[in-house]
């Protein structure tokens, strides 16, 4: 509520664009500070890229060799497809990197009994590769079929503001798994880099003026720098020198095993791991990890679009990025990256931390993921900074990402007892029935339905 004309209280002004963004869309930094900004965005998309083959390549045969080279593969897709959103798809400032909803399929390949016939590890991580390559090939016909066909379009038609807040919000809470938990793993180094990453956005701009907006634009390289500095200090103190493994894997900067893993120079190209194979129940795995990317890359194209200080896009536009997000995730099956594709959520979060929704700066982020691809050992490097770091910036990011989802809530009638039905049931039901799945695997071993078919393609 604002103050009106004879002090009345006066609601707050529906804005179709959000104010307060320094650089929208269109518009630029100079040069100089879109290279920071840029590198900024790769250094938060680097967690997902870190964290998805540290899961899956062990369960697949791989050391750190193979985790290292995934890893650097699925940055490289992550350029190219970033690239290619950003030119001729929704042309929003969208990282497209991998997504945690591929986990699933890619873990239940890797421990399919067909692969316990090789007993080389090496050759077990290279052929299970190979299965995850032809389900997501396969899958990925679904994005590009509803994108470029038009279905898409006709679905997203449909999509107003009371639709479109639970599935922005839910996109970022759903993910509330990778915030405090990872954050928990090392709480000293994790919950200092939460408070000082805090500080340095939201109050030390309000109390140290500055002609230059530096604390709020640079928050995430200046806490990760210095919290990272902690670590190593920790590390060479010997302060986890007789503490469990899992808790100097997670603390010591000195334990990820990339930099020893990586090349120095490697060039992910296709097919790197052999010719793909298709497994009829696995594909179906893998659609519908496909379609769950989908909604929420649609989520995501929404609210970058709104810390972009942009309209709302067209459902036209939304069906065209769906397409390249298909587009997308063929190339990541083509590569072998273990993983499909997905708007980064996090990287949409730090749209709006910094307040700069500009193109040209997730371009320039893409470049460095290339860049970092292919020069490994520079990329392992920031590649193994610890992940209780990652979640601390999750906790935060991933709350701004829920938070556009409140934004949309002000074209809405909250008055309406039918507005708040349909509200609070999505979000609800979004955050019960995946609990419901969740504690019938965890107390059952497998899922509520089962079709009995082995089928082989």
């Amino acid at each position: 509520m604002t103050a009106g004309k004879g002090d009345e209280l006066v609601p707050h002004p529906v804005k179709d664009q959000l104010p307060g963004v320094d650089y929208c869309v269109n518009s630029n930094p100079s040069w100089a500070e879109a290279v920071i900004l840029g590198f900024q965005h790769y250094l938060v998309m680097l967690g997902t890229s870190v964290i998805i083959p540290t899961i899956i390549v062990p369960q697949m045969g791989g050391g750190n060799v193979e985790k290292a080279q995934v890893i650097q593969t699925l940055l490289f897709v992550a350029g190219l497809n970033t690239l290619l959103q950003s030119w001729f798809g929704t042309r929003l400032p969208v990282v497209i990197g991998g997504s945690f909803r591929f986990i699933i399929p890619a873990v239940f390949i890797a421990l399919s009994n067909r692969y316990n016939t090789y007993l080389d590890p090496r050759e077990r991580f290279k052929q299970s590769m190979r299965g995850m390559q032809g389900a997501l090939m396969i899958a990925s016909v679904l994005p590009i079929l509803a994108g470029f066909f038009g279905v898409w379009r006709i679905v997203t038609r449909f999509l107003c503001p009371l639709s479109m807040a639970p599935l922005v919000l839910l996109l970022g809470i759903g993910l509330y798994q990778q915030g405090f938990p990872l954050l928990a793993e090392c709480v000293e180094i994790g919950l200092p880099e939460l408070i000082l990453l805090i500080l340095l956005s939201q109050f030390i701009p309000h109390m140290w003026k500055l002609k230059q907006p530096l604390f709020e634009r640079f928050a995430v390289l200046l806490s990760v720098g210095i919290m990272w500095a902690f670590a190593a200090v920790l590390t060479v103190a010997g302060a986890y020198k007789n503490r469990p493994l899992q808790t100097q894997f997670s603390c010591r900067v000195d334990r990820s095993g990339l930099v020893s893993g990586a090349s120095w120079i490697r060039f992910p190209y296709p097919w790197q791991w052999g010719t793909p194979n298709v497994d009829a129940g696995e594909v179906f795995l893998m659609l519908a990890a496909a379609f769950v990317s989908l909604v929420e890359s649609t989520g995501g194209f929404i609210a970058a679009a709104r810390y972009g200080s942009a309209t709302y896009c067209p459902a036209s536009v939304l069906s065209r990025g769906a397409g390249w997000l298909g587009l997308g995730m063929l190339l990541n099956g083509l590569w072998g990256t273990g993983s499909g594709a997905t708007v980064s959520v996090e990287n949409v979060g730090l749209l709006a931390l910094t307040r700069v929704g500009s193109r040209r700066v997730i371009q320039i982020s893409a470049a460095f993921m290339l860049f970092f691809s292919v020069l490994g050992k520079f990329g392992a490097i920031l590649a193994s900074i610890p992940l209780p770091i990652i979640g601390a910036l999750y906790c935060v990011l991933f709350a701004l990402m829920s938070a556009a989802g409140f934004d949309l809530l002000q074209f809405c009638n909250l008055n309406s007892y039918r507005t708040k039905f349909i509200l609070g049931f999505s979000i609800y039901m979004g955050l019960s029935v995946p609990q419901y799945f969740n504690g019938y695997v965890i107390t059952t071993g497998r899922g509520p339905v089962q079709s009995g078919s082995a089928a082989v393609i």
